[in-house]
């Protein structure tokens, strides 16, 4: 079977992580592409990949808080890189991250094409309907405009 593209929108919030789990659990399989990709709202210093995106980052390098400020993200959580490398051990994943800049939703679609992804993972927020219809909800714009099928 060939290696397949799996996408988790990582954004480091509890929805976000039981997100990754989830995909680790349950879609995963032995040697799997898993691209985490994050979508930052404001400028880093690494701005000049504003339109196409930051280049694919290893996992390795991205744990290294320098790295990680370069393309504007702020706070990394421990609990991830561990779940990350001890799947990477187990099933012998290629695991790398992905960073946008802009609107969420319209750079998770985006992702989808530029990364040629097989799925892609996101989280919810557990908004109710009212809530949902007011606000937005990335996830159910990501699942209507995706041209790959998504996972909530």
């Amino acid at each position: 079977m060939a290696e397949r593209r799996i996408g988790v929108a990582m954004d480091f919030s509890p929805n976000g992580k039981y997100a990754l789990q989830w995909a680790l659990d349950n879609i995963v399989v032995e040697r799997d592409h898993v691209i985490l990709v994050l979508v930052n709202k404001e400028e880093g210093e690494a701005i000049i990949w504003e339109e196409s995106g930051s280049p694919l980052v290893p996992l390795y390098e991205f744990e290294e808080v320098l790295v990680a400020k370069k393309y504007g993200v702020a706070s990394l959580d421990p609990e991830v890189f561990s779940m990350l490398d001890s799947n990477m051990r187990k099933k012998n994943l290629t695991v790398v991250f992905k960073v946008y800049w802009g609107d969420a939703r319209d750079k998770l679609c985006d992702s989808a094409v530029d990364l040629s992804l097989n799925c892609l993972v996101v989280g919810s927020r557990g908004l109710g309907t009212i809530k949902r219809i007011v606000l937005g909800s990335v996830s159910n714009y990501v699942v209507n405009h995706a041209p790959c099928p998504v996972t909530v």
